[in-house]
């Protein structure tokens, strides 16, 4: 399949380093497609200067202040019309049963709350995909079901700084050191409805030597973080990246089935 020039969104939490070689990519022609928003749940995320010198369109929906709010008055909270709860607790896979119910529910309402924000900013720009670069907020189903409007067309990506599915969560790297691994590595994936367990598109790793400490193994993560990224946004805009429901037979006799990527 040839390429198309495709509109990218990105949301950030930080510096924006992934979003940096992901803008990079788009302007030296790696990537064909163009940025044309970065928004952020931060409004002191660096990675909105970023935005600001290679002009691209920015904007934030403060997640601290929406939790903040609800915290002093959750029984003003509002939630968009026409969204089922209890349709979206049921398709998350975030939380266990065993988890403190109240608190889940809190947590969606805030999160529902902040993400319908975030959909009403996002509408002022047609995009293609959306990549998460640092994005440390988890998605809810009632998200990415508006943005995923076609169920085999994922269209939200992100990076992990870690092997996936080993060491999901918000410190991949660390994860990886104190575990004592021989080696590290980055994960690029499609979102689903659970924790950095969405489908796989590519990944890259390194070895971990005798002498390498915590911050010695993110720059090597990192380093290939910013390669890798850049690659697998233009396998989308190639159109080469297609998700199928892949069966499995295991050891018991019992048939398992996950939605794996290949890549054409």
């Amino acid at each position: 399949m040839g390429s198309v020039t495709i509109n990218i969104g990105a949301l950030i939490s930080g510096g924006g380093t992934n979003l940096q070689a992901v803008i990079d990519s788009c302007e030296n022609g790696t990537i064909d497609g163009r940025m044309i928003f970065v928004g952020s749940d931060n409004p002191a995320a660096g990675g909105l200067e970023r935005a600001v010198r290679h002009n691209i369109s920015k904007f934030v929906v403060d997640y601290r202040s929406i939790i903040g709010e609800y915290d002093h008055a959750p029984n003003a909270a509002v939630i968009p019309e026409n969204v089922d709860l209890d349709d979206l607790l049921a398709k998350q896979t975030l939380f266990k049963e065993s988890f403190d119910a109240e608190k889940i529910k809190r947590f969606f309402i805030t999160r529902i709350i902040a993400e319908s924000k975030l959909i009403k900013q996002m509408q002022a720009y047609p995009f293609d995909l959306l990549i998460l670069a640092g994005f440390m907020r988890n998605l809810t189903p009632y998200f990415i079901d508006r943005i995923n409007t076609h169920q085999k067309t994922p269209r939200i990506m992100n990076i992990h700084p870690a092997l996936l599915p080993a060491f999901a969560g918000v410190d991949g790297y660390g994860d990886t050191f104190r575990y004592g691994c021989k080696v590290g590595g980055c994960t690029v994936h499609f979102i689903d409805y659970g924790e950095d367990s969405g489908p796989i598109i590519g990944q890259r790793c390194f070895q971990i030597q005798p002498g390498d400490t915590l911050e010695s193994i993110r720059e090597k993560g990192l380093q290939l973080e910013w390669e890798l990224y850049p690659q697998c946004v233009q396998l989308y805009a190639q159109g080469r990246l297609k998700t199928i429901k892949k069966n499995s037979e295991l050891p018991n006799g019992k048939t398992t089935w996950r939605t794996v990527v290949e890549i054409s």
